[in-house]
């Protein structure tokens, strides 16, 4: 009989606690918009595949894996991920609760439907802004349809929203220094900048054109094949020979307005623009004539 009261008093103590989500999904709109939207989505469907969709998945899961990536009471988190357990640092139980109940109860979607909602979103915002926010259109520097305006503001239309996206983080940030732009996004949150680069992203490029007979030879030399002597590298190892550029990496230049272009090449030149290094190293080495030659030559690549 003792034996029998010893045994079941062990296999009560190894039974593992649950600790049940029963939290207020109200409450945790604060911590979606300002935490958790950027890498899972608002309502719960990532855009990412790197980043999982938390949509209807089940409370008591959701919240098992915020506490596993939490360190408490002194001890290592079960579950190692050091973005997570940034996010979840400052995170209380019933935070934690009230975000589950709150994942638990949206609807998953399909990525294409996902997709597709967060390029409407991104379309809104260009065109109309957030009214809510004090949030400017887009549209009124940039175009309806992104084309821009030569002399005045850059073409947008068809760039990898890789790099518009971090663009945007930037002005932000305050790492690219541009007042106009500063304002603009100070009240945008990191979902409203990768919506509006995704609508972007799906916009058609309209050509360009070259229109300086005499530096297009010198723009296309520096553009394919750089200054040896002078250790330039050509901009097309990085933009592509055709200035499409690397998705995530480089940005798109063709059809750029040159005047655009030549601004950026003499601000990275001159360290008025710093948030690329590679970029400052290789304008460093340029003079007036060869920066205004190869922008002009980069409006005309498609």
């Amino acid at each position: 009989m003792k034996f029998r009261l010893v045994a079941a008093t062990l296999a009560v103590a190894l039974v593992p606690l649950t600790v049940h989500a029963e939290g207020d999904a109200a409450k945790a709109q604060t911590i979606v918009t300002q935490v958790c939207a950027a890498c899972h989505g608002a309502d719960g469907n990532s855009a990412a595949p790197a980043n999982p969709s938390l949509a209807g998945q089940h409370a008591d899961y959701l919240l098992k894996q915020l506490m596993n990536f939490k360190a408490q009471d002194g001890k290592p988190a079960e579950r190692v991920n050091p973005v997570m357990a940034g996010m979840v640092a400052p995170l209380s139980v019933d935070d934690m609760k009230n975000l589950a109940a709150y994942y638990a109860q949206q609807k998953p979607k399909p990525r294409a439907a996902r997709n597709a909602d967060l390029v409407k979103q991104g379309q809104a915002i260009y065109r109309a802004g957030i009214a809510s926010k004090g949030v400017a259109a887009c549209s009124g520097c940039h175009s309806p349809n992104g084309a821009g305006i030569p002399s005045q503001y850059p073409r947008l239309a068809g760039q990898h929203p890789e790099y518009i996206n971090k663009q945007l983080q930037e002005f932000k940030s305050g790492k690219r220094a541009n007042a106009i732009m500063s304002g603009m996004v100070a009240a945008l949150s990191p979902e409203d900048m990768k919506n509006i680069a995704a609508w972007l992203g799906q916009q058609k490029a309209k050509p360009g054109f070259a229109k300086d007979k005499q530096t297009v030879a010198l723009g296309e030399r520096i553009y394919r094949g750089g200054i040896a002597d002078r250790q330039i590298a050509a901009c097309a190892g990085c933009h592509s020979p055709n200035g499409a550029g690397i998705p995530a990496q480089y940005p798109r230049l063709s059809g750029q307005h040159a005047d655009y272009t030549a601004a950026q090449l003499t601000a990275f030149r001159d360290g008025v623009r710093l948030n690329s290094l590679q970029m400052t190293q290789v304008a460093s080495k340029l003079n007036d004539r060869e920066i205004k030659a190869v922008a002009d030559y980069i409006a005309g690549l498609r």
